[in-house]
């Protein structure tokens, strides 16, 4: 008679302790999102559009951390005047950042 009362209670299985398992998994990967994955996806998509916006004339800092303004655009490269008669080619997802018009005249 012991040994079928052990069985049955061995045999039953509790949901609620199969859910409170997973639940601080299913939190973690929650806040790792928030913190981590949703911040990174949004400034890609932000850096994308700004590279995609880019024209002739603009001033740019690249993200090796040289300035200068864009001469010419193609479909993945630019040309970039770094200083007087000194131009360069990049890739358009090197550029890092957007400059305000005149700005390379103030350094």
């Amino acid at each position: 008679m012991i040994s079928l009362a052990f069985a049955q209670a061995a045999g039953g299985s509790d949901t609620s302790s199969t859910l409170s398992q997973f639940l601080p998994l299913v939190f973690m990967f929650g806040v790792i999102w928030f913190i981590m994955i949703r911040p990174q996806m949004k400034k890609a998509k932000e850096h994308k559009a700004m590279v995609e916006a880019l024209q002739k004339g603009d001033e740019v800092v690249l993200q090796a951390g040289l300035t200068g303004r864009i001469t010419k655009i193609g479909d993945n490269y630019l040309h970039v005047e770094i200083a007087e008669g000194v131009e360069v080619t990049i890739q358009k997802l090197a550029v890092g950042q957007l400059l305000p018009k005149g700005t390379l005249k103030t350094m």
